[in-house]
Parts: structure tokens; C-alpha cells; sequence
């Protein structure tokens, strides 16, 4: 019986613990936000923000490595708390799940090779244009709406994407701004990056749909990182290169986002 009791004691102990803990869904696929570094641990900017709410609610902290995919799925069944992952809050995104005020805005841009005539996302109307985009992004989408007289290529990796841009087999690429800042930076000899946003994105944290309490403190936590400059200081850690790129370019900042 005491022994009954003592396992009894353990497994309660175990899940208060367990049950006390945040639990942050990412996809630690997608440097600077979410990477896993050389230690096997998982950093970025977001794990910082998602470690700031976390001290906020008193509460430890535990990311979860999931494919992007599998994320609100994660969420909607509570294996996960929040997701922190890069997640542009799009209508249809929405339907299924909540939102917080966003903490980056972005867009998509143009990754151009270094000879191709496309200066601008106008030059890109030009029938006739190689275009390349990547399978199921909102990249695809834009240029499949917009671009009616492009030849596209469609490819489900964005290395692939990338080679086709730096082989020149085609005029431009069509990605989100990050991705196409560091692309560009890996292969600056043989491509340009031409930032101006075809179509401006927000990315904000996931939660489950109907839990205000914890939307009202992640609203909280975010706002008090764009007051007292803590975005400021992930953007020197991380971001220095795409900071220097955009400012180049006369372009706000991704953490601007007024």
C-alpha cells in the first residue's frame, strides 16, 4: 500500500510538473526565426520570444520540433500550447485556429538572376518570363494569379529553387523576403535580391481558438518587447546581415511594423 501511494504521489508530482509546463510548437526549419544550431539545440528569434512568454506566465518552456504541416493540427488537439513558428496569419489560417497582434511584417520578393532583365515586380508582367516558385507557398499562389504569361516552374525544395535562379534557367524566383535575403547572401555572385514586397504578410503567434487569457498575456509580452527594445537587440543577434539589406534597399525593418 505505501508503496501504491508513493507511485501514486510520483505520477501526480510528474503531471503538475508536466501539466505547468508552455509548450511551443515550431518548425525549426527556417534560420534566423528557428533553426536548430551545431549543439543540436533549437534557437532563433522565435524560441527568444516564445522564452519571454513563457517568464511571463511563470511557466517553463518546451519547443517541440514539428513540421510545419502538423503544426495547427498540434495545437487544435492541445499538444501544444502555442505555435511560434514563422506562421503568417492568413484568413484561411483563421478559420481553424486564433492569432496574436503580429510581431514581424513581411512580404513576398523577388530572388533574381544576376543577368535576367527583371529590375522590378513589374518587369515580371513581361510575357514570356521564367518564372520558378515553390509547391503549396503563398509565392506559387501570387504568381499563378498574377503573372498569367509566365512560364513557371513549380519545385517542392527551395535549394532546387535557388539552383534554378543560379543556373539561370530562369528570370526570378518568387519567396518571402527573409528566405530570399539570406539566398542571396549564400549566392551573391550569381543572383540579386529585389526586396520591395509584391504583397505585404504578417507572421504572429497561433493559439487555440477561445483562450483569451493566454492571447491577452502573449499580446502583452509582444508589446512590451517592441516598447523596451528587445526586438531591437534579436534583430543585432540574429539579423544583422538582413537588417544592412533592407536598410540598403529603403525598406523598413521586419519588426516595423507601422
Amino acid at each position: 500500500m505505501l508503496r501504491f501511494l508513493a507511485l501514486s504521489l510520483l505520477f501526480t508530482l510528474c503531471t503538475c510538473s508536466r501539466s505547468n509546463k508552455l509548450i511551443i510548437g515550431t518548425d525549426a526549419t527556417y534560420r534566423p526565426f528557428e533553426y536548430v544550431d551545431e549543439k543540436g539545440e533549437i534557437v532563433g528569434v522565435s524560441i527568444e520570444v516564445g522564452r519571454e512568454i513563457g517568464k511571463a506566465l511563470g511557466r517553463e518552456v518546451e519547443f517541440r520540433n514539428i513540421n510545419f504541416d502538423g503544426l495547427i493540427t498540434a495545437l487544435r488537439t492541445g499538444s501544444i500550447d502555442l505555435v511560434i513558428s514563422s506562421m503568417t496569419a492568413t484568413p484561411e489560417r483563421r478559420q481553424s485556429i486564433d492569432f496574436s497582434e503580429p510581431y514581424v511584417k513581411t512580404g513576398l520578393s523577388i530572388l533574381a538572376a544576376k543577368h535576367s532583365t527583371v529590375q522590378s515586380a513589374a518587369d515580371l508582367k513581361t510575357p514570356g518570363r521564367k518564372i520558378v516558385v515553390r509547391l503549396g507557398t503563398t509565392g506559387e499562389s501570387w504568381v499563378r494569379e498574377n503573372l498569367k504569361e509566365a512560364k513557371i516552374t513549380a519545385l517542392d525544395a527551395d535549394v532546387s529553387c535557388v539552383l534554378e535562379v543560379v543556373n539561370a534557367n530562369v528570370d526570378a524566383w518568387v519567396y518571402d523576403q527573409l528566405s530570399i535575403m539570406n539566398y542571396h547572401a549564400e549566392n551573391a555572385d550569381k543572383t540579386r535580391a529585389l526586396l520591395a514586397p509584391l504583397r505585404e504578410e504578417v507572421w504572429a503567434v497561433g493559439l487555440k481558438q477561445g483562450n483569451d487569457e493566454l492571447k491577452t498575456k502573449v499580446n502583452e509580452v509582444l508589446a512590451r518587447m517592441r516598447s523596451d527594445g528587445s526586438f531591437a537587440k534579436l534583430a543585432e543577434r540574429f539579423m544583422a546581415k538582413e537588417k544592412q539589406m533592407m536598410a540598403a534597399q529603403g525598406l523598413p525593418f521586419v519588426f516595423e511594423l507601422k
